[in-house]
Formats: structure tokens, sequence, C-alpha cells
């Protein structure tokens, strides 16, 4: 069973009401007890000067200043009333046990029947000894006013606490209203905004405060998604356009030997152009899958200790006469936890990029340092394009040539090589320049 509101508004409004019912508890008890005990000091005050010059009179032996008291009265040891305040008219202050009791000086509370028609009322009485033979004075005042006022105090305390709850509530939830304003208008343009609208924004919220800061964090989280979506739409676009060109050679080279039957000749020319195209399908799909597993980080590398300096000369060996390249490798002997799989296949597609790019020479060096180790491959082709250098690693990223058809490849082998690095914990970068003028990319592996 929920116990609080579902509204964020109503919830604070509720906690600021518990929280003031609970301080003006507090307050209004302590309030309530600091009064109440001034005026019990008051009235002991009082007293306390009554019974001052009351025993001062009696010291020079005027008992008649206890006649006019409106509520004294001097009682002898054995509880005998010697003298005392003619309003009392026979009634006594203390008892004679209450008299023996008496040691110094004594406040009480009590209820006597001493009011105007002789009913009981509640006094506060003063008794002390004298040092006229043991005898004991008693001095009283009525308590009734305090007990009044008292009764109108909490009554008043009483009445105004739910009167301040009621009105610090009320304060809560127009502060939290205007406070949460901008996040309604937050949430309700949010659920405007669709997924196909990339370019829609939430509105701003001028100032620097917690919704202002989530307002523009929602905003740039937006941004990244509309940048996201049309990547996404750029991928399938550009898949369907790699795609499709095998696919259409691929037919035409079918219905070309379908044509030629009876040709031998033809038929085989025609298939084993159909099979060249089904291969390089074969090589699109798995490029996709690679990169596909590697967004969601489930690309498997298969580590084991690897010399880079071995492997790249292995590599140059076998791709310099298959690509018509003259490649190079040099540098220092680095050993690293690596999957020799995954980085044969990462020097293969650097160095199809330079022979496709028209570079004739590869150098590879391998460098290392403390914490890592560096595999440079450099080309003297013409380098990455100007505006193609920022994104040369995301997928399908070719030059205009490539895209004309003059350069072979689908644009996904620099994706291919960064997704490999990175699982390699890793990191890749490109470059023009030195040192054959053409394009760098650089790749550094963490040492083992």
């Amino acid at each position: 069973m929920r116990l609080l509101p579902g509204s964020m508004r109503a919830r604070v409004t509720l906690v600021t009401a518990a929280g003031a019912v609970g301080a003006l508890a507090i307050c209004l008890t302590l309030l309530y007890a600091a009064l109440d005990r001034q005026l019990w000091a008051a009235i002991d005050a009082g007293l306390t000067a009554r019974a001052g010059d009351l025993a001062a009179a009696l010291q020079v032996g005027d008992t008649a200043a206890l006649a006019d008291d409106p509520m004294a009265q001097l009682y002898g040891p054995d509880g005998e009333v010697f003298a005392g305040s003619t309003a009392l008219q026979g009634r006594w202050l203390l008892t004679s046990e209450q008299v023996s009791e008496v040691e110094d000086t004594v406040l009480t509370t009590r209820t006597l029947p001493v009011g105007e028609d002789g009913g009981p009322i509640p006094v506060r009485l003063l008794s002390q000894r004298v040092a006229s033979g043991g005898s004991v004075l008693s001095v009283a005042v009525s308590a009734e006013p305090v007990h009044a006022a008292r009764d109108r105090l909490a009554i008043v305390l009483f009445v105004a606490a739910p009167l301040l709850v009621g009105a610090l509530a009320a304060g809560a939830w127009a502060v939290v209203r205007t406070a949460l304003r901008p996040v309604d208008a937050l949430t309700r343009q949010a659920a405007i905004i669709s997924s196909l609208e990339s370019d829609s924004r939430l509105p701003a919220v001028p100032g620097d405060d917690e919704i202002a800061r989530l307002a523009r964090t929602l905003n740039d989280m937006l941004a990244r998604l509309g940048v996201a979506a049309e990547r996404e739409r750029a991928f399938v676009d550009d898949a369907s356009h790699e795609l499709r060109t095998p696919l259409a050679v691929l037919r035409g080279e079918l219905e070309l030997a379908l044509d030629a039957i009876g040709d031998d000749r033809e038929v085989e020319q025609s298939l084993r152009a159909a099979l060249g195209e089904a291969d390089r399908l074969s090589r699109l799909a798995d490029d996709l899958l690679l990169l596909a597993r590697a967004r969601t980080g489930a690309l498997v590398v298969r580590t084991e200790a690897v010399d880079l300096l071995d492997l790249a000369a292995a590599e140059a060996r076998r791709l310099g006469p298959a690509l018509g390249l003259r490649i190079e490798a040099s540098g220092d002997p680095v050993v690293v936890n690596a999957d020799p799989e995954r980085l044969r296949q990462v020097l293969a597609n650097l160095a199809r990029n330079s022979a496709a790019a028209g570079a004739a020479t590869v150098r590879i060096r391998v460098t290392h340092d403390r914490d890592t180790a560096a595999v440079e491959v450099a080309d003297d082709g013409p380098g990455f394009p100007p505006g193609l250098l920022d994104a040369a690693f995301a997928r399908f990223t070719r030059g205009d040539d490539a895209r004309s058809g003059a350069a072979p490849g689908a644009g996904l082998g620099l994706s291919i090589v960064r997704a490999v690095v990175i699982a390699h914990g890793g990191i890749v970068s490109a470059r023009n320049g030195e040192p054959l003028g053409g394009a760098v990319v650089t790749a550094r592996l963490p040492l083992t």
C-alpha cells in the first residue's frame, strides 16, 4: 500500500507539513512551559515579598498588618491561629498537622474553601517559621488567575498551531508548484518529441539551478541521440548502397550464365565473376557482424603473447606481393598479450587501404614506451582527404573516388581497425604527414 502520494508536489507539501507539525509541537510546548513557569515565578515572588513584610511587622509586634492582608495567618507551635486576615472569617489555611510539618519556607498549591462565598478555590501557599517562639506564618494568594491564563494560552496555542501548519503547507505548495513549473513544461515537451524529431529540443530554463542544469543535460542528450539516429540512418543507407552493387552484379552474371548455356567458356567466366561477388558479400557480412559485436561489447579476442615486430614482419612478407606494395617492417621487439589473428586483420586492412589509395610503399614501425606499445603504419599515398580525417574511423567512410567505384571496399576497414584495437584496451589515431608524406595510422596497445 502506498503511504505517500504519487505527486512530488504533494509529497514535498506533506513532508513540509509534517516537519512543521513536529517543529511547532516542540516550540509551542517549550513556550507554554516557559510562560507557565514565569507566571508561577511572579506569584511566588509576590508571596515572598508579602511574607517578608508581614514577618518584619510581627518582629515589632504589629499584628494588625495580618488583619489587613487579604489572605494570611499566624499559627502557634500547636497549630492554633494567633492572628489572621479578617477576610478569612475563621477559615484556616493550614491544619495542625501541616503546621507541625513546616521546617523552613514551603511553597505549595492547594484547593481550599476560601472563596468569596466559601467555595473551594486553588491557592498558592507560602509557609515559613518565624522567630517568635516557633510560630508559623502562612501567606496565600488565589491561583485562579494563573490557571485561567494557562487555559487561555493553551487555547490560543492549539488554535494558532493548525493555522500556522495550514499556512506553511499552503506556502510550501505554492513554492513547490512554482519551482516545478519548468519541470512540467519539460515533461510536456518531452512527451511531444518523437524519435523521428531529432532536431526538436526541450525549452530552455533560465538560471543555473538544478532544473536549468537538468534541461541543458537533457538537451545535450537529445543532441547525442539525434546524432546517433542520423548515423544509424546513414548506416542503413550506406549498407543498402554497398549491398545493392554486388547483388546487381551477381544477378547479372547469373543471368548471363543462363543465357550462355552451351558456351562453356562464357558460363565459366560468369560463374567465376558471380563467385567473386558472393565472396565480397560474405566479407561485407563478416565485417558488419564484427562491428555489431564490437558495439555491444561482445567482440571476443583470444589473447596470447605476441611479438609485434615478428608479426609485422611476417605480414609484410605476405601482404606485399599480394597487394603489389613494398612493405617494410622495423622497430623494437615488443611482446603484448593480444589476439594475433585480429592484429593480422588490422595490418591487412591498413595495407589494403594504402593500396586502394594508390600508395607504392608502406612502412610499419613498432615502438614502445613504459606503458604502451605502438604500431605505426605509414604510406606514401595522397593521405586522408582534409574533410575526411576527423571521420576516418566511421563506418562506410570513403573518399569521393571510392564512392564512384574507382576504389574497391565498403569503407569498413578503419572501423574494424578501431574496433579491434579498442577490444584490446588500446586506442588508434590517424593523421597525414611524416615519415612518407601520406596517411599515418597509429595503434597503441597496453603492455603486459
